[in-house]
């Protein structure tokens, strides 16, 4: 995406010319309290769509030169100091985190509903193999970017359609790993989908594996919490697992990137107010007072030592969006 200057002055002062809204339209809105880290600078424009055609509608309108970036929740991101240029779209609570009943064996769930209320709606319509779900932090839109999943499933796994908006405002639907927009098709692999950038996913239909007893499925995920809390800095200002793995699961001899990093030395390594945990030393954390600038440089001085003790290239698995700060 451009750089301001490169749009805006043929724009001229395009945020006092957008289009009507049923929704929420927010100028120069702070970011950093959408963030799990709570870094980072404001949006140009955040806007929470009410409802599809809202997001449609207002997509089909806005100039193509301006801009748009999505986000959910903010878990599994860094927004960079000097904020996001464009429109910053959020889909989040209410409306777009409804999950429901959608057929036999199957749910709906919006994009903004978080990856645990899938997991808890699953267990209460006695449905089983979405449990999983429980232990990603995050919303299960931002679920079809990494093809998210822990014990042992992924999104893969479950996914059966997904529907989203395109930057020209249009309505499409992937089935079956075939899209019908442009008829590519959707490749998952570990912690890594090709799903077109320019897509906003609102909305999956996820499908079970059968019916099972609610309150077992009610025990199982509350298993899983108690594993993360004892495992993972959860109660941090922390933005998940910061490196996918350098192999995927079931790969002979799996390297993760926890155990590289404390080969590396890295367990409680310190830049500004950010912190690799020591808890778990593939989590970063916000300390009390770092920037977005203190936890991309942590990560990105993470792997320059991991790369040169072990060899092995970390592949971020956190998103890092908008503009560095600017003196």
């Amino acid at each position: 995406m451009p750089w301001p200057g490169s749009w805006v002055a043929d724009l001229g002062d395009w945020r006092d010319n957008l289009p009507p809204v049923r929704g929420k339209l927010l100028h120069d809105q702070p970011l950093a309290p959408y963030t799990w880290f709570r870094v980072g600078g404001p949006a140009d424009v955040l806007f929470i769509p009410a409802d599809e055609d809202d997001l449609a509608a207002f997509l089909k309108a806005l100039p193509e030169e301006v801009p748009v970036t999505f986000m959910g929740v903010g878990s599994n991101m860094i927004v960079r100091d000097g904020g996001i240029e464009g429109v910053t779209i959020r889909l989040m609570g209410g409306y777009w985190g409804k999950v429901e009943p959608a057929g036999p064996n199957s749910l709906f769930a919006r994009a903004g509903a978080l990856d645990l209320s899938v997991a808890k709606a699953a267990a209460k319509a006695g449905l089983a193999g979405l449990s999983f779900f429980s232990g990603i932090p995050g919303t299960i839109g931002g679920a079809v970017r990494t093809n998210a999943g822990c014990y042992g499933r992924e999104l893969k796994d479950v996914a059966n359609q997904i529907e989203g908006i395109t930057r020209s405002g249009e309505r499409v639907r992937f089935e079956a790993d075939i899209a019908q927009y442009g008829d590519p098709k959707v490749e998952f692999s570990y912690r890594h989908t090709n799903f077109p950038d320019d897509i906003i996913v609102t909305g999956l239909l996820l499908t079970g594996s059968g019916a099972g007893d609610p309150e077992v499925l009610e025990k199982e995920i509350a298993e899983h919490q108690k594993r993360r809390a004892e495992t993972q800095p959860i109660k941090e200002r922390t933005g998940g697992s910061t490196f996918a793995n350098p192999d995927p699961p079931g790969t002979p001899d799996q390297r993760s990137s926890w155990k590289l990093i404390d080969q590396a030395g890295c367990r409680g390594l310190r830049v500004g107010g950010a912190l690799v945990s020591e808890k778990h030393c593939n989590f970063l954390i916000n300390a009390g007072d770092a920037t977005a600038a203190d936890i991309e440089a942590l990560g990105e001085l993470v792997r320059a030592r991991v790369l040169d003790v072990t060899g092995v290239d970390l592949r971020w698995e956190i998103r890092r969006i908008g503009r560095p700060q600017t003196v």
